[in-house]
C-alpha cells in the first residue's frame, strides 16, 4: 500500500513522542518498528462524536454514546474505599446517571450542577437502569466544542504500553502528530489511475489521513473500502498469478487414454450408477491429466457424496497409462476403510492395492515396500507414513489427499517429493464443505470440483436438540431402533486439554447405558483414542458386523466409519463441538436406506455461540450452508503461510461481511492478469512492483496443494 521510501522506512524512535525506550515496547508489543508500520496500525474502532443521542434512545449495555444536558443532583453513595460520587444528567427525554469513583471533590469543583454539559462515554446497565462511569464532559456553551464534533481512533494497546502513555490516547497523540507531518509525496499510488477513478478511492495520501482521523463518516467509509479492497485484491491478485504460472510452468504427466481397466470397471463392476455430478467431476478430472500440465484439483463433497470411487477411478485411469498412486488420509481408521472400500471395489480387476500405517512393521512392511519400488502395487493406501524417506514408488503418477485441513503444508510438500520425473498430479478430497468466499482465498489457485449430489435412495437425516429432561424419551427411542435392527452411535466430546474428565465422561456415559440397556439384550461397545489399535479395530469390526447394538465413543469415529445399518447418532455434551466436526459425526448415520436420526443432547445452559451451532445443525442438512455458519464463528486460516487455522491476517477486511468487495476484487484480478499475465503495461507497473517488493523472495507455500 505504502512507498517503502526513506521516510516511511525510518525507525519509529525518530517519532515525535516516541524515542529509543518506547520504540523497543512498541516493536515487542505490537510489532511496529517503522513509520509504516505505525501508519498500518489502523484504529481498531472510532468513537462517533458527530451526534448527539437523546437519553431515552439509549438501548443497549456497553453502548458508546453522546448526550447533551443538564447536570444536577449530586450525591455521595456508600463510604471508605467504596465511595462513589453520582450525578444525574437530564435532557428532554429523560435522565440518566453518571458515576465516579476516584477525584471526587475534583468532579464536583469542575463540572457545576445546573450547567449544561455535552457528555461521552459507554453504557452500563445496573439493576435495569443505564449509568456512565467516568464520562468524558465538556460544557456546551464552548466555542465550537471541537473535540467532541469528530470520529475519535481507538488504538490498541497492551498493560505494557499503558503504563507507559501509550494507551490508546497517548498512542492518538502521537498519530495526529505523524499524519499530520505527512505529504502526498511520501506515498506511492500501487492502483493504477483507471482503477481509483473506477471505484472511486480516494487517493492512497487521503486514503491513510480519514482511516486514523476521518473528517466525517462518509470519508471513513471512503478510506475503509479502500483498504478492504487493496487487501483482498492484492492477495486475488498474487493467487491468480501463481495459478496461471503454475499452469504455464508445472508440466505434468501426460494420461493420454482411457484404458481398459477403467472400461472394464465402469461397465462391469461398478456397485451402483454414478451420479451426474460424478461424472461431470471424471470428465473434469481427465480433461486436467490429458493437459500436459499438472493436476491440482480439489474434489469438494458432503459426508456420503460419492468421493470416494471417484479417487478409485481416477487411479484406474492413472493405472491404464502406467502409473502408481497413493491415497493418504490423516488418522489411521480413515485409511483402514478406504482400504477396505477400495478393495472391495477392485477384487474382480488386475488392480494391486496396499496399505502402509504406522502399525504395519517388520516382514511384512519390508515387504510391502520392495513390491511398491518394482511396480508391484498400483495404489498405496495409507496415513502420514507414506511420506517417510524409505517410501519409494517405481512411477508415481497420482497423489490423492483425503481431508488435506488435517495434514501440515510441508507434509504434503513431501509427497510431491515421490514423483521419478515429473511431481505427480494431485487430487485433494475433502467432505468439509467450503464456502465460496473460502474458494476464493484458500484455493484461490486450484481447480475445484463440487459433488452436489448425494446417491440415489439416500433420505435426509433428521436432527434434534434434546436437554437432560428428554433422556427417558431418547432411551425409549434408541431401544425401537434396535428393535427394528438399526445401531446406535453414542458419542462424547474429547478436548485435549480436559482428556481425563472427557474419559471419565464417556466411563460414566457407558456405566449409565448398561442400566438402561442391561446384557444380554443389549450389547453395548466402547471405542477411544487410548486404546490400542487392534483393541479398537476389534470393536469397530463388532460394531460394523451387528454384533454390537450401541457403539460408545469418543471423536475417533468423526470421519472414516461406514456401517450403513446405523440409524441413530447421539451427541452428548454437543455445545462442546465445533459445526464441522457435528457435521462429519451426523455423516457416519444416513448411509444405508432407513431413516436416519442425529440427536443433540446438552444442558440447559448455553451460550448464544453454542446455541447458534445448534441451531444450524437442526436447521439444515446443506454442509455449504453450515460452513458459511463455522466460517463466520471461526474464521478461516492462514492461507499464505504453513499455519491452518486462526484468522486470516486482513487489517479491516472480513470474509463474510465484505465479500462482495472480495468477489469484484477477485474479478478485476482475473481481468488484469487474463490481459497482462507478466504485468509488464505502463499502466501496471505499481502492481507488478508492489508484489516484487512484498512478496518477491517469500516462500509460495500455497503452491502446495
Amino acid at each position: 500500500m505504502l512507498l517503502p521510501n526513506t521516510f516511511l522506512k525510518r525507525k519509529i524512535e525518530y517519532v515525535k513522542g516516541i524515542g529509543p525506550a518506547k520504540a523497543v515496547l512498541l516493536q515487542k508489543e505490537i510489532n511496529c518498528s517503522t513509520v509504516e508500520d505505525l501508519l498500518l496500525d489502523f484504529p481498531i474502532r472510532y468513537q462517533d462524536r458527530t451526534a448527539i443521542t437523546n437519553i431515552r434512545d439509549i438501548k443497549m449495555d456497553k453502548e458508546w454514546v453522546q448526550l447533551r444536558g443538564i447536570l444536577q443532583d449530586y450525591r455521595i453513595i456508600g463510604s471508605g474505599r467504596g465511595q462513589r460520587l453520582a450525578a444525574l444528567l437530564t435532557d428532554d427525554t429523560g435522565q440518566i446517571e453518571l458515576v465516579w469513583f476516584k477525584s471526587l471533590d475534583w468532579v464536583k469543583k469542575n463540572f457545576i450542577k445546573g450547567q449544561e454539559f455535552v457528555v461521552h462515554g459507554k453504557v452500563n446497565q445496573f439493576r435495569n437502569s443505564f449509568n456512565i462511569a467516568h464520562p468524558e464532559m465538556e460544557l456546551a456553551k464552548t466555542k465550537d466544542l471541537q473535540s467532541f464534533k469528530s470520529f475519535i481512533p481507538i488504538y490498541s494497546s497492551t498493560e505494557k504500553l499503558t503504563k507507559r502513555g501509550l494507551d490508546s490516547k497517548g498512542r492518538m497523540k502521537i498519530m495526529r502528530s505523524l499524519v499530520s507531518s505527512l505529504s502526498r509525496n511520501d506515498f506511492y499510488e500501487y492502483l493504477p489511475s483507471e482503477m481509483i477513478e473506477k471505484f472511486r478511492f480516494l487517493p492512497i495520501f487521503e486514503t491513510i489521513q480519514n482511516i486514523h482521523f476521518p473528517s466525517s463518516a462518509l470519508e471513513l467509509k471512503k478510506a475503509e473500502n479502500r483498504i478492504i479492497f487493496e487487501e483482498f485484491f492484492f492477495l486475488q491478485l498474487r493467487l491468480i498469478k501463481q495459478y496461471l504460472v503454475k499452469k504455464k510452468n508445472l508440466k505434468g504427466l501426460v494420461f493420454d487414454k482411457v484404458g481398459d481397466l477403467f472400461l472394464d470397471f465402469y461397465h462391469n463392476h461398478l456397485p451402483f450408477q454414478l451420479t451426474n455430478a460424478q461424472k461431470r467431476v471424471l470428465r473434469e478430472i481427465r480433461r486436467d491429466l490429458g493437459s500436459g500440465v499438472q493436476m491440482n484439483r480439489l474434489l469438494q463433497g458432503d459426508v456420503g457424496s460419492g468421493k470416494t470411487i471417484v479417487g478409485f477411478m481416477t487411479a484406474l485411469l492413472a493405472k491404464d497409462c502406467g502409473y502408481q498412486s497413493c491415497l493418504m488420509a490423516p488418522t489411521e481408521i480413515l485409511a483402514q476403510q478406504h482400504f477396505q472400500s477400495i478393495s472391495k471395489l477392485a477384487k474382480e480387476m488386475k488392480f494391486q492395492v496396499g496399505i502402509l500405517t504406522g502399525t504395519v512393521k517388520g516382514k511384512q512392511r519390508k515387504e510391502l515396500l520392495r513390491l511398491l519400488k518394482l511396480g508391484g502395487i498400483d495404489l498405496l493406501v495409507g496415513t502420514h507414513a507414506l511420506i517417510e524417506d524409505p517410501v519409494i514408488f517405481d512411477n508415481l503418477g497420482l497423489a490423492i489427499i483425503d481431508e488435506q485441513h488435517r495434514f501440515g503444508v510441508a507434509q504434503r510438500a513431501k509427497l510431491w517429493a515421490k514423483g521419478k520425473t515429473l511431481p505427480p498430479h494431485v487430487l485433494i478430497m475433502t467432505a468439509t464443505p467450503i464456502p465460496r468466499t473460502l474458494h476464493m482465498t484458500t484455493y484461490g489457485d486450484l481447480d475445484v470440483s463440487v459433488i452436489n449430489e448425494l446417491p440415489p435412495g439416500r433420505k435426509e437425516i433428521k436432527t434434534m436438540h434434546k436437554t437432560e429432561f428428554y433422556r427417558p424419551d431418547i432411551i425409549k427411542f434408541m431401544k425401537v431402533q434396535i428393535a427394528e435392527g438399526r445401531q446406535v452411535y453414542v458419542v462424547y466430546p474429547l478436548i485435549e486439554e480436559s482428556e481425563n474428565m472427557d474419559l471419565e465422561d464417556l466411563n460414566n456415559g457407558y456405566e449409565k447405558l448398561l442400566n438402561y440397556l442391561p446384557r444380554p439384550k443389549y450389547q453395548i461397545g466402547v471405542v477411544h483414542g487410548r486404546m490400542k489399535p487392534e483393541e479398537k479395530d476389534a470393536e469397530m469390526q463388532r460394531f460394523a458386523a451387528g454384533t454390537t447394538h450401541v457403539l460408545v465413543s469418543t471423536t475417533v469415529i468423526e470421519v472414516g466409519v461406514n456401517v450403513p445399518n446405523a440409524s441413530v447418532m447421539v451427541i452428548e455434551n454437543a455445545n462442546r463441538f465445533g459445526l464441522a466436526q457435528l457435521h462429519q459425526l451426523r455423516g457416519r448415520v444416513g448411509r444405508g436406506a432407513a431413516q436416519s436420526y442425529c440427536i443433540l443432547m446438552t444442558g440447559n445452559k448455553l451460550s448464544e455461540e453454542a446455541k447458534l451451532r445448534l441451531d444450524t445443525m437442526v436447521r439444515t442438512n446443506d454442509g455449504f450452508e453450515i460452513a458459511e455458519v463455522d466460517l463466520a464463528l471461526r474464521g478461516p486460516g492462514n492461507i499464505q503461510g504453513k499455519e491452518q487455522s486462526g484468522k486470516l491476517v486482513f487489517k479491516k477486511a472480513d470474509l463474510i461481511e465484505h465479500k462482495n468487495i472480495l468477489k469484484a476484487s477477485r474479478e478485476v484480478a482475473q481481468e488484469i492478469l487474463e490481459q497482462d499475465p507478466e504485468l509488464l503495461a505502463p499502466e501496471n507497473k505499481g502492481l507488478r512492483k508492489y508484489l516484487e517488493e512484498r512478496h518477491g523472495n517469500a516462500a509460495l507455500w500455497a503452491r502446495i496443494s
